[in-house]
Parts: C-alpha cells; sequence; structure tokens
C-alpha cells in the first residue's frame, strides 16, 4: 500500500480505539497511544492499519472493452460498504477480480496490508476468509437446511473423513447460533428446495457464514424478495456488521438506505462518487448517470 493510505487507516484505528476507550478507559496497549509494529503471521489478515480490502488502480479490459480502469478503493474492518451504478459499471467484474475470478492487466489488490490477492487462485482466496455470495441462490435442494449449513463447515472434506464425521459441541453450537442468525431455526429439517426465494438466499449467506469469513461480497442479495423478506435481511445484514466486513452490490436504495454507511457508485469501470446515501443521491454526475431526476 502507499504510505498515505497506510497512515490513513491508521487514523481510523486510532479513532475507533479513542472511541472504545472513552467508554471503556481502557486501550488495546494499557492507556497508550497504539502503535502498530508487531509480529505478523504469514497467511494471517493483516487489519492493522484500518484496511480489510484495497485495490489500487486496477484495470481489466475485455476484447478491447475496458471493464475496469483505473479502479482504486478500500473497505475498514466491520465496514458495511454499498456499491451501485449502472449496468456496466464494472461491479461484477471488480468482485470477480477480488475473488480470483478474474485477473486484472494492472494494478494491485490486497486482502489487510500483507496478503497480495493477485497471488492466489480462486479456491485459496476463499479458503483465506473471502466469501461470495452470486444473485441467484444455490443451495442444495433435496438437502435439509441443517445438511446444508453441515456440508460448508470447515472439515477435512476426504471420503474416510467425511464417512465417520460427526459434529463436535463447538460446531453444533456454531450450528444453532447461525440458525438463529439467517432466521431459520424453525426451519431445519426442512427441504432447502421447499423454501421461499428469500430463504434460500438466508441459507446460501448461512453456508458462507459457517466458513467464518471476514469479508463477504453480496450481489443483489434483496433481489426477487417480497418486503417483508427485504426487511430481514437488512436486519441480518446489520446483525453481520461489525463482525464481518461486507461488500453489498443492490440497486434497492430503500434497502440501501437502512444498511449503508458509505456508498460507492462505480460507473465505466472506476469510482464516480462516494459518501452517505444522501450524499451520492445529490450529486449531479450521479443523478446524469444513473439515478435520473
Amino acid at each position: 500500500m502507499t504510505p498515505d493510505l497506510l497512515e490513513q487507516g491508521a487514523r481510523r484505528v486510532q479513532e475507533r480505539q479513542a472511541a472504545l476507550a472513552a467508554k471503556t478507559g481502557q486501550t488495546e496497549s494499557g492507556g497508550r497511544e497504539a502503535g502498530f509494529s508487531r509480529l505478523h503471521t504469514p497467511g494471517e489478515v493483516d487489519v492493522a492499519h484500518g484496511r480489510i480490502l484495497y485495490l489500487e488502480d486496477v484495470s481489466v479490459s475485455f476484447d478491447g472493452f475496458k471493464a475496469i480502469n483505473k479502479l482504486s478503493l478500500d473497505i475498514a474492518p466491520g465496514e458495511l460498504r454499498c456499491i451501485i451504478g449502472p449496468n456496466g459499471a464494472g461491479k461484477t467484474t471488480m468482485m470477480d477480480i477480488i475473488t480470483g475470478k478474474t485477473r486484472p492487466d494492472e494494478g494491485r489488490v490486497y486482502f489487510g496490508s500483507t496478503i497480495d490477492l493477485l497471488r492466489y487462485t480462486e479456491p485459496e482466496i476463499a479458503q483465506l476468509g473471502i466469501g461470495r455470495k452470486f444473485q441467484k441462490p444455490t443451495v442444495f435442494e433435496h438437502l435439509t437446511v441443517f445438511e446444508n449449513l453441515e456440508l460448508a463447515l470447515k472439515t477435512n472434506k476426504a471420503v474416510t473423513a467425511s464417512m465417520f464425521f460427526r459434529l463436535d459441541s463447538r460446531q453444533s453450537d456454531r450450528l444453532a447460533e447461525i440458525l438463529h442468525t439467517i432466521h431459520l431455526a424453525d426451519s431445519v429439517s426442512r427441504m432447502a428446495g421447499n423454501l421461499s426465494h428469500g430463504q434460500k438466499q438466508w441459507l446460501e449467506i448461512g453456508m458462507l457464514l459457517m466458513q467464518d469469513p471476514k469479508l463477504l461480497l453480496l450481489d443483489e442479495p434483496v433481489a426477487g424478495m417480497t418486503d417483508e423478506e427485504t426487511e430481514r435481511t437488512a436486519e441480518l445484514f446489520l446483525t453481520l456488521k461489525g463482525k464481518h466486513s461486507l461488500m453489498v452490490v443492490e440497486h434497492d436504495m430503500s434497502f440501501i438506505n437502512t444498511i449503508s454507511d458509505i456508498v460507492t457508485v462505480l460507473c465505466d469501470g472506476s469510482v464516480l462518487a462516494q459518501g452517505t446515501l444522501a450524499q451520492v443521491q445529490a450529486d449531479e454526475r450521479v443523478i446524469e448517470v444513473y439515478l435520473g431526476r
């Protein structure tokens, strides 16, 4: 990362620590101003400088069309960031780059301060702690809700290990916690194929949560949901905020208004505007290319 961005991130961490100290009277360094020099474990996500995801000058072209054009953005640990923009703005391609599905022509993509995502494959990036949910729910419809979540556990998937696998108490507690979080505790024995569209979306989010991801990428999660399901999904995301970092691509402005602190507007593969929803809605450039009058 560039020094100025690291310094900005450090200031954000210090501000959070100061707010916490005001409530508790303590800081992580026993009341002293925290420093950021510390031992780091390889493969561990280092967020000491206030960034869990960082993209710098990322570009990618397909057959001469520049889908992503010098894109730079960053997300703080525990942040819920909403991404909006017109069709073709580069939202899905950006997620493809973060998860290793697409390799950029140039630029840098970091998970924390030290993990260069461009050095990893798609499965390796998932193992590092980045989970992705596509717009259409993908669950095992002929299995129960419980079985779907059980399969999503981080375990040895070899044949012999799978044959003799039994949930331990910690795993059982985790599964019960996820069921409650995704509003499916009363549907644990239902076949996934019999769930409503919204419930299938929640189940897939639950399957991602069973992997204990640090960053979740969610593509149009409330598309096709009823008003009640949309409201409960907003509650779910607000519950996850802080425990996980979330990047949510969505078009539903009412939903975004409920969940977001910061909104990033993409257009032509780069950031057009960023701020609160009210700020970007008042931006003449955003009105021109996306929201209309």
